[in-house]
């Protein structure tokens, strides 16, 4: 069960992005009102607001230092901003024919380069320092959505409105795999930390796991009721996080791909109000979610110790397995299921 803990207010359009820092202290949003703002994420203050995009912001994502942020637009721009100050350091037209990274960016872990996708069917790889195009992956037969980048930085993966997930060698440009199974385009991609497997999601609300190295199609998530916008990893590799046209925040069992919580949906606030974007702290006890009702929000895992009956009252109704997964979920995280209380 997740509580919300903050509601930061301040942005006057769709929330189209939320990405938490490595260290969990601060969160930035991206939205249409052409803003970002960086947020305090146990206070809930709002540090700054980062000016400079002329149009929709699509897309952010933080350089693991924590020192910098990189947004694309629909402006057909890159920005890169100091996150101490909220100072635009550099700012590029990425050589994109329609709306520039508007669909996605990324950044390599180490910080030299940064990612973009678009909806001239493209991905391309910058040098984050001076903009310079380095690589252009050309592959996908419409628009890309989606991109994220392996840990090591080896590889780059990207979703598109073709309906497939490509991963590409990020030093040569080489398709390594195309990895077909979505029915509808796919909208959002994430990698675990350890690079073996990465997570789609799609318009139709279906979500895949799929093995890096040999694109296999490892499960099927399904559960949303509409398109997926937005999915995330935790840190430890145990669950997916994704948010939803269907207006629910959903975490799901990463081995098994049982739908194992719903966050309280209170983006409802109305009834075209998606949840558009989603983020999990490096702790896994909080996610952040944004939308169409232009508030951020940071829930928190409630922990809860079941009572022996109920355990033995699921075991008498459900299988075995589901309860155990159902059970892992529900207790403290230091705490064996043996050791409920009586």
């Amino acid at each position: 069960m997740y509580k919300q803990v903050q509601t930061l207010t301040g942005h006057s359009d769709l929330v189209s992005a939320v990405v938490v820092f490595a260290d969990g202290k601060r969160v930035v949003s991206g939205c249409w009102d052409n803003t970002l703002k960086i947020w305090d994420a146990e206070t809930g203050e709002e540090l700054r607001t980062l000016s400079g995009h002329s149009d929709h912001v699509c897309s952010v994502a933080v350089f693991s230092d924590g020192k910098r942020i990189v947004s694309g637009s629909w402006d057909k721009t890159v920005k890169i901003w100091d996150a101490e100050s909220g100072e635009e350091l550099r700012g590029f037209v990425a050589d994109h024919s329609d709306y520039c990274g508007g669909c996605a960016v990324a950044v390599f872990l180490d910080g030299s380069k940064i990612v973009s996708g678009s909806k001239e069917h493209t991905v391309k790889i910058w040098d984050a320092n001076t903009g310079t195009e380095l690589r252009s992956l050309s592959g996908h037969s419409r628009s890309v959505l989606a991109v994220a980048v392996f840990a090591d930085g080896k590889r780059v993966v990207s979703g598109s409105a073709d309906k497939t997930v490509k991963i590409w060698n990020a030093n040569t440009g080489a398709l390594l795999h195309t990895l077909s199974g979505h029915s509808d385009e796919v909208t959002a991609v994430a990698v675990f930390v350890d690079g073996t497997k990465v997570v789609s999601g799609d318009g139709c609300g279906i979500m895949k796991i799929w093995d890096a190295e040999s694109g296999e199609e490892l499960r099927t998530l399904s559960g949303h009721s509409d398109g997926v916008n937005s999915v995330a990893v935790f840190a430890d590799g145990k669950k997916v996080v994704s948010g939803s046209k269907d207006r629910t925040v959903q975490v799901w069992d990463a081995t098994s791909g049982i739908n194992v919580l719903q966050v309280p949906d209170r983006h409802r606030t109305a009834s075209n109000t998606w949840v558009h974007a989603v983020d999990v702290f490096p702790d896994c006890t909080r996610i952040v979610s944004g939308g169409m009702d232009r508030i951020v929000k940071v829930w928190k895992r409630d922990l809860y110790v079941p009572t022996k009956r109920v355990y033995n009252l699921l075991l008498s109704t459900l299988n075995e397995d589901v309860v155990e997964i159902i059970m892992k979920y529900a207790v403290a995280t230091k705490k064996e299921l043996a050791q409920f209380k009586t």
